[in-house]
């Protein structure tokens, strides 16, 4: 997780940040699962599984962001062509 904070923090590109965020997000999210298991804790896996929406949804929140500059554009072409 320490190579992952060091690529956050001195990646070349958007690309590789976000790369290094996610993975770090897997990471977390495996740790939880792993730790609720040895404490014999089932219910901390639901925790697990909504940050894992969490971040997967931001992922494609911040690449929509940085690819059209905005949230509000279709992702589908037949979209963009229906309402024109």
């Amino acid at each position: 997780m320490v190579m992952m904070l060091g690529r956050l923090l001195g990646g070349p590109t958007l690309y590789d940040r976000l790369l290094a965020v996610n993975s770090f997000g897997t990471k977390t999210i495996l740790f939880l699962c792993v730790f609720c298991f040895v404490i014999n804790r089932p219910d901390g896996v639901d925790i697990a599984l909504l940050y894992a929406l969490m971040n997967f949804i931001a992922t494609i929140a911040v690449l929509k962001y940085f690819n059209y500059r905005s949230l509000g554009v279709p992702l589908i072409e037949e979209q963009m062509e229906d309402s024109a």
